[in-house]
């Protein structure tokens, strides 16, 4: 007698369920870009979009309460110079999102609560230092205000948003980044390159701890972190067909799974939620969702379902486990996004008869506290997100958090303006200048967290400057007593009467000059 022994999961029915139309977004202008993008980023306040948006780039922040059709002229996030690549939602702040565009340029903006009355064009904060378009953020799960960016220029930078600096650049890419993922404590950070090879780097210091070759296909790959380690990776082989990949950080030229899928051209985005270990892959042009169950016994990424849909993605976003109904079991939530601009929310739940809170379901899951700053982070500590129960439905915050930004003061700042009429006006200020400075020595050097070295650097460039002043000063008003000696005798010869001969006879004091007009001449070594 034979018997199949079917394996035991929780998960094995779960099952997808979209809304009606008039509970979804409609008359959305998604973006045309090319670029491998999910367009897309959702929490618990809002859904933003990538748009298309004339002059420049933009997105759009919808409240999860204005659904239907969206006007023509709703008001969008739009301070960007070029079309927008990415965006990201704060885990700690569900008012601050991050964006990069083909600008360079990537800016932090803080949405206020109900949404956008009018077009929003001032950021809180503009990060500058990519030399190309930057086409990924990313922040940072644990430490508050860290955020990674990667651009075209092959950089990756990790920034402390609080005061717009430059923590770490990441300088060992030799191509394109495709992704970035840091591991669960943020201690690591996975990387997926245009040269086919998958790195895991040290965050801050820059340094590669291993690489491998990924997936042999010239598209896009992508890769993620597990909760527990292992890491899973989306990509093509050389003959085009789309693969998912799972690989242990100490082996990864030799993968655990590898698993060829279909023969259609579209990225695959992996969305991982962290507390149920399941991985949805959501292809760009496709009209199904894939979803697998990750576990520790083989052959360890386990196939559940697919769900269809009739139209093909343009974009997709993942609502946070914290935002999930779990009154109806829902385990997770997605916002597919149409090229016709229509916004279709899916729901997955997990069929169960009773209305009780599903303990298994439901542990705890990451919550929008930080678990450290990011002056905590850079000076090496980690830490594990902080998690909270989801028993009862969670609560969004009553009020909005402020992001503030405190730049860091430069010395140049303290150097002051040349004056606006000449060397005199210069030599003026340089003077009162280094006066005040030399006086305010010790005040300014701890107000502003500038060092007595570079103070004293400025002070010796200034007395310098003022030395070279004095000289150039002494020199002009020597040559201008020459020329106005030189040019007296010339005058008085205009004006006195030619003789006969054609001459002039001049007296000049003690002194004599009879020569002709035309000879009156300066020497080349009088002027």
């Amino acid at each position: 007698m034979s018997f199949r022994v079917v394996r035991s999961s929780k998960f094995r029915h779960v099952y997808g369920t979209a809304l009606k139309r008039e509970q979804c977004y409609d008359n959305i202008r998604v973006s045309k870009s090319s670029w491998d993008s999910t367009f897309c980023a959702v929490n618990t306040k809002f859904l933003a979009i990538i748009v298309e948006s004339a002059g420049g780039g933009a997105f759009i922040v919808l409240p999860h309460n204005k659904v239907g059709r969206i006007n023509a002229d709703h008001p969008l996030v739009g301070g960007h110079k070029g079309p927008v690549l990415d965006i990201a939602w704060c885990p700690h702040n569900d008012n601050v999102i991050a964006s990069g565009s083909e600008d360079c340029v990537v800016k932090i903006w803080q949405i206020p609560d109900g949404g956008l009355s009018r077009t929003l064009t001032e950021p809180v904060v503009d990060l500058l230092y990519h030399q190309r378009r930057v086409g990924l953020v990313l922040w940072h799960p644990s430490a508050l205000n860290v955020l990674l960016s990667a651009g075209s220029d092959n950089q990756a930078l990790i920034w402390n948003v609080g005061t717009g600096e430059v923590l770490v650049k990441i300088s060992c890419h030799p191509d394109i980044v495709y992704s970035a993922c840091w591991n669960w404590d943020g201690s690591k950070l996975v990387t997926t390159c245009k040269d086919k090879k998958i790195r895991i780097i040290d965050p801050r210091t820059g340094e590669v701890e291993s690489e491998a070759p990924c997936h042999d296909g010239s598209k896009a790959t992508r890769a993620i972190f597990l909760r527990h380690g292992l890491i899973f990776t989306t990509g093509f082989n050389k003959g085009s067909e789309r693969q998912y990949s799972l690989r242990a950080p100490d082996a990864l030229e030799e993968p655990i799974v590898l698993v060829d899928l279909d023969t259609s051209n579209g990225v695959m985005f992996p969305l991982y939620d962290p507390d149920t270990n399941l991985v949805f892959l959501c292809g760009k042009g496709d009209s199904v969702i894939r979803y697998f169950e990750v576990t520790p016994e083989p052959p360890f990424v386990h196939y559940i379902n697919t769900y269809q849909t009739s139209d093909p993605q343009r974009g997709i976003g993942m609502m946070p486990k914290r935002g999930c109904d779990v009154n109806i079991n829902e385990i997770a939530r997605f916002y597919r996004l149409n090229n016709n601009g229509y916004c279709q929310i899916i729901s997955m739940t997990v069929p169960r008869m009773s209305e009780l809170f599903q303990e298994d379901l439901y542990p705890d899951t990451v919550s929008d506290e930080a678990a450290m700053t990011a002056e905590e982070w850079s000076a090496g500590k980690d830490a594990d997100p902080l998690l909270i129960s989801l028993k009862g439905g969670y609560l969004s915050p009553s009020h909005s958090k402020q992001l503030t930004v405190t730049k860091k003061s430069n010395v140049l700042d303290k150097i002051p303006p040349k004056g606006p009429r000449g060397a005199a006006g210069v030599a003026q200020t340089t003077n009162s200048s280094a006066s005040n400075a030399a006086n305010n020595n010790v005040a300014v050097s701890q107000s502003s967290g500038v060092s007595e070295q570079e103070l004293k650097e400025v002070l010796d460039e200034i007395r310098k400057n003022k030395d070279e002043i004095r000289k150039l000063k002494a020199v002009i008003v020597k040559h201008e007593n020459r020329i106005r000696a030189l040019e007296a005798p010339t005058k008085a010869a205009a004006r006195a009467p030619e003789n006969e001969n054609g001459s002039s006879h001049i007296d000049a004091g003690s002194h004599q000059v009879d020569a002709p007009l035309e000879t009156l001449k300066l020497a080349p070594d009088e002027v």
